[in-house]
């Protein structure tokens, strides 16, 4: 088995170089960007997956920056992050379609502001926002209800998987030699003393054992200002922002071919109708202050909301069925821009305050993480060679799926055997997520790799089968595990791969 990843058990490494606490995609790309050097490196992720928390519930847009607050480390990365996913997630395989978005203005107030959207869009470096006219705005997106006055039009604005880019980092990662900790909750820091030896290291006490690290980066998402202040600071609060969506069925995606933006608020970017890359038509989010960072539960005042806000945005998509609706929560601060400090001394980077432009930016993120890291001090020896990035199984709906494939079902015809009818999810889909590098813990992990379960059924016709197959391969794992231990085998701890 890979013990690199296994999610059971004492941990298999005692001390690395580098610790990055938080699985989601932005502590996905810092691994990944971390793996490119001669160090050791662990992802210590409180969940028993990676993406799991924010990262999987987001609008899944990748953003070119035009309405970023001009000069702020957020409008930089997320710009640079565009660039540097659009050429990754050609090279992996990962979906995105380049719908183009258009925002809308629906007051002489939203009208007048235009101009200066356009303005802000060129001085972050983005000059291809046009303002149209009311008859542009319904030549582009003819289902709009009537009343707007007229658009602003963001030709480059994209939808992405955000399930498939947060596996592809932490599968590249894993490829190089990256311990992937799951089930791994920190539970105390130790900070350097700043003396030699392992007294310079920082001590994390974890739910399984403690891990000594070199330097620490803090990506933990929702408990970044947790983790900040067992570091012995308070520069910041991260306040969960619930943000709820809709997801209609398929037969609605005709009436919405891009992106549809509102005039954004200081609340955000509001509510917005977009195409999903796996077929379906979104509505939200809303934005809801909350205490509880793990209340990812929807409401009747959300769902109020959002019907309000669609009827007055496309009527027309109301009248098609919901198939989900799903809430999660941003990492919201008192701050207008991304908390990254870094602390020389504790030899600890924290990356906090990464909102909803998260997904977009993470590359960058890693890519700024690293400058900053290798200007403290941290030892940066290029390995001489490196895997190739991992391909990623499709699973946006605009590209052909392993079931549309008559070569892959020729040579094996797992691939022509449909599990979850909706989603036209195949038994060789579902093998091969369970056998992948980074298997599925859970029925979520699974949906995320293959769609199983995301139809119009929600599992009700096939969702015994697939829990079943998922069973049997974390059965498979759980044996595999118990062999590695009864076995006695071993790896050398803290050897740089």
């Amino acid at each position: 088995m890979n013990t690199r990843q296994m999610r059971y058990g004492p941990l298999p490494v005692e001390r690395v170089d580098v610790a990055v606490i938080g699985g989601g995609v932005v502590g996905a790309a810092v691994v990944r960007a971390l793996s490119a050097y001669e160090l050791s490196v662990a992802l210590v992720e409180a969940r028993a997956d990676v993406g799991d928390g924010t990262s999987k519930a987001n609008t899944a847009i990748l953003h070119t920056g035009f309405d970023a607050k001009p000069g702020t480390l957020e409008s930089r990365l997320v710009r640079r992050g565009y660039e540097l996913l659009g050429d990754y997630a050609t090279k992996t395989g990962i979906p995105v379609e380049r719908t183009g978005a258009v925002l809308v203005a629906w007051t002489e107030e939203e009208l007048a502001a235009l101009p200066g959207l356009a303005a802000k869009a060129a001085e972050n470096g983005y000059e291809r926002c046009e303002i149209v006219d009311a008859e542009e705005v319904y030549r582009q997106v003819p289902a709009l209800a009537p009343g707007a006055l007229g658009g602003l039009t963001v030709p480059d604005e994209s939808i992405i998987c955000p399930w498939t880019t947060t596996l592809a980092f932490a599968t590249e990662a894993l490829s190089r030699g990256t311990y992937l900790l799951f089930n791994t909750r920190v539970e105390g820091v130790e900070p350097p003393s700043g003396t030699a030896g392992d007294a310079a290291d920082t001590v994390l006490r974890t739910s399984r054992g403690t891990l000594r690290a070199g330097w620490v980066v803090n990506a933990a998402g929702l408990g970044s200002d947790v983790i900040d202040g067992l570091f012995g600071h308070t520069r910041f609060t991260v306040t969960p922002r619930r943000g709820e969506l809709f997801v209609f069925d398929k037969l609605a995606r005709p009436l919405v071919n891009r992106i549809v933006l509102p005039v954004p608020s200081s609340r955000g970017k509001g509510v917005l109708v977009s195409p999903t890359i796996y077929g379906n038509v979104m509505l939200g989010p809303t934005a809801e202050d909350r205490d509880d960072r793990t209340d990812t539960s929807t409401s009747e005042h959300g769902f109020g909301f959002l019907l309000e806000k669609g009827r007055k945005l496309m009527p027309a998509l109301l009248e098609e069925e919901v198939t989900a609706s799903y809430a999660g929560l941003r990492a919201a601060t008192e701050h207008g821009d991304y908390q990254v400090f870094l602390d020389a001394g504790q030899r600890y980077l924290v990356l906090g305050g990464i909102r909803s432009t998260g997904l977009t930016s993470a590359m960058a993120v890693a890519e700024h993480a690293l400058g900053l890291l290798g200007e403290a001090g941290l030892r940066l020896d290029a390995k001489a060679t490196l895997p190739d990035p991992p391909r990623m199984p499709n699973i946006g709906e605009a590209f052909p799926r392993p079931y549309q494939r008559a070569d892959l079902i020729a040579e094996d015809p797992a691939y022509g055997t449909a599990v979850c009818f909706c989603e036209r999810v195949t038994e060789g889909e579902i093998r091969d997520a369970l056998a992948s590098p980074i298997p599925p813990a859970d029925i979520d992990g699974l949906r995320r790799r293959t769609r199983a379960l995301m139809g119009r059924c929600q599992g009700f016709f096939c969702g015994a089968e697939v829990e079943g197959r998922l069973r049997a391969g974390v059965a498979r794992e759980n044996r595999e595990y118990r062999e590695y231990r009864e076995h006695g085998e071993t790896e050398q701890t803290g050897e740089a791969q």
